[in-house]
C-alpha cells in the first residue's frame, strides 16, 4: 500500500493518501489545507481518488474538500455527529484569524465498526469521541515486503506523548481517555500510529508512556 504523508495549512495538519499499488484508487484523509499539492501527490502517484475521509469536523483537517471533491469527484466521508462542521468552516476559522472554505456536505455518514473500501484495501472505522464528538480513527493492515503492517490514522484522538485537545465545543477529557484505552490501546502493541499533527509512533510505546493516557 502506498502512504504518503504530508503537513499542510498553517496550522500543519497531517493529511494522509493511501493508495492501492494494484488499482491505483486512493483515499484522501484529512485534506485540511493547500488542494493542490494534494493533487500533486496523487498525479505523481497515478492515483485515483473514491473517497474522501475526514477523522473529524475541524476546519483544519477538512478545509480543503470542497477543492478536492469538485477537481476529483470523490465522496466526502465523515462521522454523522460531525456532519454539521463541515457547513461552519468559515465561522469557526475565521475565529482563528485564519481563513477556510465550507465542504459539501457528507456523501456518507460513518459509524463505529464501518468499513471503507479502495482497491484491494479495507479501512475499519472506530468512532473515538472526545476531541470531538464524531471523532475517528481508522485502522488497516496490509503486506509490505512481505510482511504485515498494521496501521491507524487516529486524527487529533491521539499525539505521540500526547493526546487532543478537549477544551472545544464537543470535547470531553473523560471521554477521550476511554477512547484511547478501549478502541486504541486494545490493537497490537506494534501498530503504527499516523496522527493528525506532528510525528508518528506506535501503540506500544503510548501505551506505556503517554504521560496522559498511558496504562504503565
Amino acid at each position: 500500500m502506498i502512504i504518503r504523508q504530508m503537513a499542510l495549512g498553517p496550522i500543519q495538519a497531517n493529511c494522509f493518501i493511501l493508495g492501492c499499488e494494484k488499482t491505483r484508487q486512493a483515499v484522501v484523509i484529512d485534506p485540511g489545507d493547500d488542494a493542490d499539492r494534494i493533487l500533486t501527490s496523487l498525479a505523481g502517484d497515478r492515483l485515483t481518488v473514491v473517497h474522501i475521509i475526514n477523522t473529524h469536523g475541524h476546519f483544519d483537517h477538512v478545509g480543503a474538500n470542497k477543492r478536492l471533491k469538485e477537481t476529483t469527484g470523490a465522496d466526502i466521508l465523515i462521522h454523522g455527529a460531525d456532519a454539521p462542521m463541515l457547513t461552519q468552516l468559515s465561522a469557526t476559522a475565521a475565529a482563528w484569524g485564519l481563513a477556510a472554505e465550507d465542504s459539501p456536505t457528507a456523501d456518507r455518514l460513518l459509524e463505529d465498526g464501518d468499513t471503507i473500501s479502495f482497491g484491494t484495501h479495507t479501512l475499519k472505522v472506530l468512532h473515538t469521541p472526545g476531541h470531538t464528538v464524531g471523532g475517528i480513527c481508522l485502522y488497516v493492515e496490509h503486506t509490505q515486503a512481505d510482511a504485515l503492517q498494521k496501521a491507524v490514522f487516529v486524527g487529533d484522538t491521539l499525539f505521540a506523548g500526547s493526546i487532543g485537545r478537549t477544551d472545544f465545543p464537543g470535547g470531553n477529557f473523560d471521554t477521550l481517555i476511554n477512547s484511547i484505552r478501549t478502541k486504541l490501546f486494545t490493537l497490537d502493541e506494534d501498530v503504527t500510529v499516523y496522527p493528525g499533527h506532528m510525528g508518528n509512533t506506535d501503540i506500544g510505546v503510548e501505551k506505556r508512556t503517554n504521560p496522559f493516557c498511558g496504562m504503565g
